[in-house]
């Protein structure tokens, strides 16, 4: 690393420092299957140091006065427009190395903004597009290394920090495995729309059986509830009759 650091007079900054002495880069692919075939899909990508190339300095092609990265650079979106972070540049006013090629949708770069008089230790990352328009990602390495096994190294998924998004076939692709990332404007104005609603009576339901009513004597009609009480009277009537006589 010192020799590229003496080379670049720059210092590498301290969380990438030492995640080179920890792994010279990271590479790190997985797949899934489709009709039992499998279907290479996400890719995270730390270039080691020997891959840390510096952008800007060389030509964009082999032949000779060939313009350079710096002479394509577009200066019409000056920055300093509100909050927005000033853009990296191409000439010798940054340092620009690529951390990632991103299977060649675009670059993720390290940045030194700030390169004269002297070069400044404050870094960040940056997404540049196939158009070389900069997107602004993280401020520091560890930061976007979390956002890289957070997306899980889905397709052009450095997109969703952009304008224009990802594109619809990269979408679907959010959908299936992050569909909490590609909608967060969604999920912002609802916060329950990603939430499992779980009804336990229509889970467990099951078949209601009737229960059997036991059949209580119906009440006698008035009419036999009289001559029954006529019956009983005329009995008892003859009754002491029949005791007076004696």
């Amino acid at each position: 690393m010192k020799p590229d650091q003496q080379k670049n007079s720059c210092i590498l900054p301290e969380d990438l420092k030492n995640f080179y002495m920890m792994t010279d880069g990271f590479q790190m692919t997985w797949s899934v299957k489709t009709d039992d075939t499998p279907m290479p899909l996400g890719s995270m990508v730390i270039n080691s140091v020997s891959k840390l190339c510096r952008l800007g300095g060389s030509s964009v092609y082999t032949l000779p006065n060939a313009p350079t990265l710096a002479d394509l650079e577009d200066d019409t979106d000056e920055e300093g427009n509100g909050d927005k972070p000033e853009k990296p540049h191409f000439d010798s006013r940054s340092l620009i190395f690529e951390l990632d090629p991103c299977n060649g949708n675009g670059k993720v770069c390290l940045v030194y903004k700030h390169a004269k008089p002297v070069v400044s230790p404050d870094t960040e990352i940056w997404f540049l597009d196939r158009a070389l328009y900069w997107h602004f990602l993280t401020k520091t390495f560890t930061a976007y290394y979390r956002l890289l096994i957070t997306h899980l190294g889905l397709p052009q998924w450095q997109y969703a920090f952009t304008s224009y998004g990802v594109s619809p076939q990269a979408k679907q692709w959010f959908n299936m495995y992050k569909p909490i990332t590609i909608n967060t404007a969604l999920l912002s104005e609802e916060a329950d729309s990603f939430v499992n609603k779980l009804d336990p009576n229509k889970v467990f339901k099951s078949k209601n059986k009737t229960p059997v009513m036991k059949k209580k004597p119906s009440p006698q009609p008035a009419g036999s509830q009289k001559s029954h009480t006529s019956m009983t009277s005329s009995k008892t009537s003859s009754l002491a009759g029949n005791s007076s006589r004696k």
